[in-house]
């Protein structure tokens, strides 16, 4: 009997040894539940961007006010009865009483209809 007790007390102890220290043991599982919650959050974070890109794509496809907005920031357009005025900093301040130097004309920019 002494050694039937024995004998299953080294096997849990083996068992047991396994369990916590061998590398397939509670660290792996441990080390996977982070990765899972990792691969989750990520998950949610492009499913958040997928949505806002089929809204984009709705948008395009149904109203005009997405594809006149893209057209006026992407490729600098402008609507057939409005004005382009391009304001451009000045560079570097001149000190008092000094001459400013001699600006050139401006050309006009090419003006480009939107197509409604």
């Amino acid at each position: 009997m002494k050694w039937l007790l024995a004998a299953l007390a080294v096997a849990l102890l083996l068992l047991q040894y396994r369990m916590f220290l061998s590398n397939d043991g509670i660290r792996e599982v441990l080390r996977l539940q982070d990765a899972v919650a990792l691969q989750q959050a990520d998950n949610s974070r492009l499913s958040e961007r997928n949505r806002q890109l089929a809204a984009e794509v709705h948008d395009l496809k149904q109203g005009y006010a997405a594809l006149e907005e893209r057209a006026r920031t992407e490729l600098g357009m402008i609507a057939g009865n409005e004005s382009f005025y391009q304001v451009v900093p000045q560079k570097a301040a001149t000190p008092a009483g000094a001459a400013l130097p001699a600006v050139p004309p401006l050309r006009s920019p090419q003006r480009t209809a939107l197509a409604r």
